[in-house]
């Protein structure tokens, strides 16, 4: 017992610990005042461990010769006072630690005018604070990646994959996910609206539009679809300028997606351009981010009917 707790405490993590405990885990909480209390509860142990050891050989000695007894008690205690016990424990260390926290708080009782000093002495040297461990983001991916084959995970598939990608947003660019300005329906501002141009953005989904300048230097804003609803377009054209063009300011091509993230949210916007050497070259939208976030294309009913044709 002594050996299977020294190691099944010892290889509790104090943080891991305190997460369960703050989630109502009751072992985590019987846990994790001797993890927290590590030196003393080592200390303890240790005393135990070798009064134990110690009292084997006295007890055999009577009934053996010295070196019958000293193999003997030997053969005994790296079997079953050191193999068995810390192979089994170490495979439930919290179970352990938590149905026998009455024995480790005996052990404390008993061994603390020694452990005690101990545990102070140890304070001293080694220091008492654990320093904790965060894991990379590579590390955390790999940990996530493991609920997707782990039978008693409760992360299904997409919830892994959208935890993923959002692991991978400050490492991915707005470069990777723009569309390029070669697929980008857009007007410059000298355009006019007819009955054909309108009836063309209506049959290709867009909602919104960009307008550039014709050199490709400048947005002059964001032309919604559902400002002209109630315009005739057949009886006379209407020239961009005289709509209401929604302001958007660019973002860089090499920009981080976490970072884009926030400038959607900031800029109260759906579509920004994207800029590179001082001129656009696409646009990237909340879409094309969600895209990014959940690993699979957002397809919608236009989408859908333009496949088909």
């Amino acid at each position: 017992m002594f050996s299977g707790l020294n190691i099944a405490v010892m290889s509790l993590s104090v943080a891991d610990l305190e997460r369960k405990a703050r989630l109502g885990n009751d072992m985590a909480r019987q846990a994790l005042p001797f993890r927290r209390n590590s030196h003393l509860t080592l200390a303890a142990i240790l005393l135990g461990n070798v009064a134990a050891i110690s009292s084997s050989s006295l007890v055999l000695e009577p009934h053996f010769n010295g070196l019958i007894a000293g193999a003997l008690s030997t053969i005994l205690i790296v079997i079953f006072g050191e193999v068995l016990p810390q192979a089994l424990f170490a495979k439930q260390a919290l179970v352990a630690v938590a149905r026998l926290s009455w024995f480790l708080r005996l052990i404390i009782i008993v061994t603390y005018p020694l452990s005690k000093p101990l545990q102070l002495l140890l304070d001293r040297i080694i220091g008492c604070d654990e320093q904790q461990h965060l894991h990379s983001r590579h590390e955390l991916g790999l940990i996530i990646a493991e609920h997707r084959i782990g039978e008693a995970s409760e992360l299904d598939e997409d919830e892994v994959d959208i935890i993923q990608g959002a692991l991978q947003l400050s490492e991915r660019r707005v470069e990777d996910i723009m569309q390029p300005i070669a697929h980008v329906y857009w007007l410059d501002e000298d355009s006019v609206l007819d009955a054909a141009t309108v009836d063309d953005i209506t049959a290709r989904g867009y909602s919104r539009v960009p307008v550039f300048d014709y050199k490709l230097r400048h947005c002059r804003g964001v032309l919604l679809m559902k400002d002209m609803v109630d315009i005739d377009f057949d009886e006379k054209p209407v020239p961009v300028r005289h709509f209401r063009l929604y302001p958007t300011r660019a973002v860089g091509s090499r920009m981080a997606l976490d970072t884009l993230l926030r400038q959607f949210s900031a800029r109260h916007a759906h579509l920004l351009p994207v800029q590179k050497a001082e001129r656009i070259v696409g646009i990237v939208t909340v879409e094309d981010l969600f895209e990014a976030i959940i690993g699979q294309e957002i397809t919608d009913e236009t989408d859908v009917r333009l496949d088909r044709e």
